[in-house]
């Protein structure tokens, strides 16, 4: 009688396994492996040749545009992390200061954007940044300026901008979950000792904190770098990014081998990112634990 429920077990239990190991290998590692075998491809005109060679790694490391793209892309999604982390950090720590349905309530609130869609809420950015958008008309309204301000329109202060706006929940949650685990015996023991507010901050909860504000600068980073469709609604020719010129092989110029090949490299940048991400929040998190 107890044979069945126990081979019954197994068999979910080799399920589980599948799942957990197969699905992973069959949508992200087999898709990384063709991009890998694609990139050593070739073009030449509209044939496509199958040759493996390291041609096209050969034109990004060569060629004057591809490098600086990357490093100016990677240098913008930068930014765009540091400025989540500083818009996010404080609605963190104001949100996690709240008792009761408050709390949650508000933080639901600011995660809804998240249910939106996409295009949805980058045209209601261009709505308001526009050179008819809404501050543009408020600053000449209010006298201050005579003609609309073309600074965060159709260039990267646009694309650095909307990403920051687009990508703040995705912040303010880790902290916000970090901040959260901080046992209040600490922050009591702190007051006890006769350190002010500013000091139990400095003190206690930045430190604990900074494993959650690296998981956000991570996570933030890694969204950035991989949006092709923020820099393309709002970038212009000015705000030209990593992103687009992968876009660009795969659309317009049907070079889907060199496509590859950027997107091997910008999956390389994105482990590095994430690699460094977790040896600093694990030292972070292990020195204060």
């Amino acid at each position: 009688m107890t044979a069945k429920p126990i081979e019954a077990d197994r068999i979910w239990r080799g399920i589980a396994l599948l799942a957990a190991y197969g699905l992973p290998i069959f949508f992200i590692l087999l898709p990384l492996c063709g991009f890998l075998v694609y990139s050593l491809f070739w073009v030449e005109g509209t044939e496509l040749h199958y040759e493996l060679t390291l041609v096209n790694y050969r034109r990004f490391f060569t060629d004057e545009i591809y490098v600086p793209v990357l490093r100016q892309t990677v240098v913008l999604c930068l930014e765009v992390a540091g400025l989540c982390i500083a818009f996010g950090y404080p609605v963190a720590y104001f949100l996690s200061g709240l008792k009761g349905r408050k709390k949650y309530t508000l933080l639901m609130l600011l995660l809804v954007p998240l249910l939106m869609s996409y295009i949805i809420k980058m045209y209601a950015i261009r709505s308001i940044l526009g050179g008819n958008g809404f501050l543009n008309r408020s600053l000449i309204a209010l006298g201050i300026i005579d003609q609309p301000l073309t600074f965060f329109v159709f260039n990267l202060n646009a694309v650095l901008l909307t990403l920051s706006v687009l990508l703040l929940p995705f912040a303010i949650l880790p902290i916000f979950l970090s901040l959260e685990r901080i046992p209040k015996n600490l922050l009591e023991a702190s007051a006890d000792l006769g350190g002010s507010n500013a000091q139990s901050f400095f003190r206690v909860i930045l430190p604990l904190s900074l494993p959650g504000v690296i998981s956000a600068a991570t996570f933030v980073f890694v969204l950035a770098i991989g949006d092709f469709l923020t820099p393309q609604m709002v970038g212009g020719q000015s705000g030209f990014t990593f992103g687009r010129i992968i876009y660009s092989q795969f659309g317009t110029a049907f070079n889907w081998p060199f496509g590859s090949a950027l997107s091997v490299i910008l999956a390389a940048v994105v482990i590095v990112a994430i690699l460094v991400g977790a040896r600093f929040g694990g030292e972070k998190a292990g020195v204060h634990r």
